[in-house]
């Protein structure tokens, strides 16, 4: 069979057409039943109109191959072709035009100004904003670009311009702003047209901070800058701005207050039918509460176009039970802890309020609240009494599993409420299934609890006052964000703001975008997020373009640790979280480990001096190579010499201390490596196979055991059920992962301590291990153009499998044991090989196809 190529997409986006750089990177993927497939080259067209020019790559790449054109211009279309040539000779046709437009502005043409609400008005209050124009015949295209400081989203004609939510995102708003790319020439009309815009405060009115003392980081009001550029078949471009007259705002629309951590109000008594439509002033719901629109006199910045996937609403669940609780009130059960909002259908009488509140577990019966500290997490909807109404939140999200349903008018039907589930809307990428069940829930578990973590940013939680986000969860979780979903233009994007905020501050904050003024203090594990992070994004997508952007910042973060690290060439003293939420620490003394703060510390630098290391080396940097490579060999002699002794112990005699030695590599003589495993693995036994790490030794102990040859051991911690383990809150009903290890105690009470969740995807790290070596499919180079397949079959599992669609296709491996005999099956994609490493035979290198292999079962 000839090959065919597929996927065709320009840089991150594959849901829109439009493209945030004017050389966007291509990428490819190939299908064909050929063994052993390999690209010679490929052909790339771009045509615009009847004009069409074809770019000749030579070699195999195909992964983030860079834009072989003209750069593009801002409103510039066309449609992309590729076509490959085989190392066998053979060619595919081309493949389906893949259209590309440019969603920038150019350099100067950005003149929109931020329009508020006239004053007075409250902190954040939602506004709506319209503007009536006229279009002429002759429309060619209509660009509409849009951004607020807070969230927002466009009407024209009484439709709205794209199913996204929570637009633009959050980001560092003081130094990087996004705006939207939308065409609406469908939407126009020629003659009178009208847009609108609702908008509330969002992230950026909301007030951050702990212990009721949260407030406002960034702004007071909410804020609407938008540019439509409408272009004429006679050549003229006419462009309608915010800012430029004719704009009109009021603050008494039907959403009355909305809140990331309140929730939103809505009184459908104040709405407003066809406020976005032309001819709205001259309504029976035009007031003279539109007046004016106000300039937002903050300082603003020329906003970027998105380079992220979008937020939207990607599922849809029904309610699972109606509960009555031991004090009488309606509870929905949705099975599944999730992150979104409801939708009502509801029929009663003007000024029926129906009060929604949201939580994620059941404490003794009743909607379980104290973890949502001061999140009030409840949204409100007044009836407007005129029959059957359909009704969302549309600037506010909730973590959530149950939700108390009061003053429901009527009787209540459960089908009249759904639950919508919200997040950055992510291709899925990675699958894991085996035969055993409680690790199938497990790893489900990890699945959702990245789903309603990663909204615009990567957060710690979703449901209580925070939500923020937090460097250290994204640090440990990535490798397995990787897998899972089509991750990289989420964080890339969120590693912008990561160096932006460095910059700013002079250090890698806690918590990106850095709304807190105390997290600004330099802390191991979190802020190495910012050398591990573009370092996970190149070893899983080959995306060399986010090494080369963050580079400064890895490199910045090595040179403040170093400095701080002195001539001893140990990071000592200072504040540090340290093994967070080791479950021998007290409930609300997370920080307190069994393992040393500063062994995690001077641990961590070596590790992000090495990727740096590494870094410089791939792009060429020679001399910082060499200069952190000798600086990474000073801080690990220096961690030997005075954490660990010549028997093979560490200071700190503790699981996650051994963990960090093995697996960042801090010991390499072979003899000192195994009585270091052996030391780790009589510590797990000791502990009955309970985990004994926080975030920090959870990603790495059960690669450790495997290294240094105690995958018995390996298997009895994942397989434990007891407190604490992975499994643990599985068999508690956890449909997500939770923040500490006993965030329910076994009675059924929550975790006495003041900061716990029940969705907090660190712990949820375990699944990379699940995939790369449970079921043993890993990368063995940039972007899996070349794979290890070597997995490590466990008593207890009869059979697992997994599946990742690479940057070059889908892979598959799945292993079943039975009767002395261990049955291997393994699907390469085309232009990749694998090496297979099985028991009881050499390696193996294959290339692309259908591979099966049967080995004595070592179990």
């Amino acid at each position: 069979m000839h090959p065919s190529v597929h996927s065709v997409r320009a840089e991150y986006r594959t849901d829109s057409p439009f493209t945030g750089t004017s050389r966007p990177r291509l990428s490819w993927k190939t299908e064909t039943t050929a063994r052993g497939w390999t690209q010679a080259g490929a052909d790339i067209e771009w045509r615009r109109g009847e004009a069409a020019a074809v770019a000749r790559v030579e070699g195999p790449e195909s992964v983030f191959v860079e834009w072989p054109f003209e750069s593009l211009l801002p409103r510039e279309r066309g449609s992309l072709r590729v076509r490959v040539h085989g190392a066998d000779g053979q060619a595919s046709d081309w493949s389906t035009p893949l259209e590309i437009r440019a969603g920038f502005l150019a350099e100067g043409e950005w003149r929109a100004k931020f329009l508020t609400v006239p004053e007075p008005a409250d902190i954040g209050q939602p506004v709506l904003l319209r503007r009536e124009f006229e279009v002429r015949q002759g429309l060619q295209a209509a660009t509409l670009y849009s951004t607020a400081r807070g969230l927002f989203q466009v009407e024209i004609g009484g439709v709205a311009v794209d199913d996204e939510r929570f637009k633009p995102g959050w980001t560092a708003y003081k130094s990087r702003l996004v705006h939207e790319t939308n065409d609406v020439t469908a939407l126009l009309t020629v003659g009178p047209n009208a847009m609108g815009a609702a908008l509330a405060g969002g992230w950026y009115t909301e007030g951050f901070g702990f212990h009721g003392e949260a407030k406002p980081f960034y702004g007071k009001y909410p804020s609407f800058a938008a540019q439509l550029v409408l272009e004429y078949d006679d050549g003229a471009t006419e462009v309608i701005a915010t800012g430029d007259g004719g704009w009109r705002a009021t603050a008494d629309g039907p959403v009355t207050a909305s809140g990331i951590y309140a929730g939103e109000d809505y009184d459908a008594r104040r709405a407003m039918p066809g406020w976005s439509t032309p001819g709205f002033d001259d309504s029976a719901f035009a007031s003279a509460a539109w007046l004016d629109a106000r300039t937002d006199t903050a300082k603003a910045i020329t906003p970027v176009p998105r380079t992220a996937p979008p937020v939207r609403a990607t599922k849809e669940l029904p309610v699972a039970e109606v509960i009555t609780t031991p004090s009488g009130r309606t509870v929905l059960d949705f099975g599944q802890n999730l992150v979104g909002h409801l939708r009502i259908r509801v029929s009663g009488r003007e000024g029926d309020t129906v009060v929604l509140r949201h939580a994620e577990v059941l404490e003794h019966g009743e909607l379980g609240v104290r973890p949502l500290r001061h999140a009030k997490a409840t949204d409100r909807y007044t009836l407007a009494g005129n029959g059957v109404e359909t009704w969302e939140p549309a600037f506010t999200f909730h973590g959530f599993r149950y939700a108390e349903i009061q003053g429901w008018p009527g009787e209540f039907d459960p089908a009249d409420v759904t639950a919508v589930v919200v997040h950055s809307d992510m291709d899925r990428t990675g699958w894991f299934d085996s035969s055993h069940p409680q690790l199938n829930r497990l790893h489900e578990n990890v699945v959702w609890g990245m789903r309603g973590n990663f909204l615009s940013i990567p957060t710690d939680c979703p449901q209580r006052d925070e939500r923020l986000g937090w460097t250290g969860d994204i640090q440990v979780f990535t490798p397995t964000a990787s897998y899972l979903f089509d991750a990289d233009g989420f964080l890339a994007s969120w590693l912008e703001d990561l160096a932006l905020e460095q910059e700013a501050i002079g250090g890698v904050p806690f918590i990106v975008p850095s709304v807190l003024e105390w997290a600004k203090t330099p802390a191991a594990a979190w802020a190495d997020a910012a050398a591990v992070v573009p370092s996970v994004l190149f070893e899983r997508y080959a995306d060399r373009g986010v090494l080369e952007r963050q580079y400064p910042s890895m490199k910045g973060w090595v040179d403040q640790v170093a400095a701080l690290a002195g001539e001893r060439r140990l990071w000592e003293g200072g504040f540090q979280f340290g093994d967070w939420l080791d479950p021998n620490a007290p409930p609300d003394e997370p920080g307190q480990a069994k393992t040393d703060h500063d062994i995690v510390a001077s641990a961590y630098l070596f590790r992000s001096a090495r990727l740096v290391t590494a870094a410089a080396r791939l792009l060429g940097l020679d001399e910082d190579a060499k200069r952190y490579e000798a600086y990474a060999e000073e801080v690990r002699a220096a961690w030997l010499r005075e954490y660990v002794t010549p028997a093979g112990r560490i200071v700190s005699d503790a699981q996650t201390a051994y963990a960090l030695a093995i697996m960042f590599e801090l010991a390499t003589e072979p003899e000192l490596l195994a009585r270091l495993g052996e030391r780790l693995a009589a510590l797990v036994a000791k502990a009955d196979h309970r985990i004994g790490t926080g975030f920090v030794g959870t990603p790495l102990i059960q690669d450790a055991l495997v290294r240094t040859g105690h995958a018995a051991t390996a298997r009895a911690l994942l397989l434990q059920t007891g407190v604490p383990s992975w499994l643990y809150p599985v068999t508690m009903g956890a449909t997500t992962i939770w923040e500490r290890w006993d965030s329910m105690l076994e009675d059924g009470t929550i975790n006495p301590g003041q900061m716990t969740s029940f969705n907090h995807y660190a712990f949820g790290a375990i699944a990379d291990w699940m995939h790369r070596t449970l079921a043993g499919l890993a990368p063995l180079e940039p972007g899996y153009r070349r794979m290890l397949v070597a997995p490590v079959p466990l008593a207890g599992i009869d059979w697992a499998a997994t599946e990742h669609e690479t940057p070059y296709g889908r892979a598959t491996v799945r292993w079943e044991a039975g009767d002395g005999v261990l049955a291997v099956r393994v699907t390469v994609p085309p232009n990749t090989s694998a090496r297979v490493v099985l028991p009881g035979r050499e390696p193996e290198e294959v290339g692309s196809g259908e591979h099966a292999w049967t080995v004595a079962d070592p179990r």
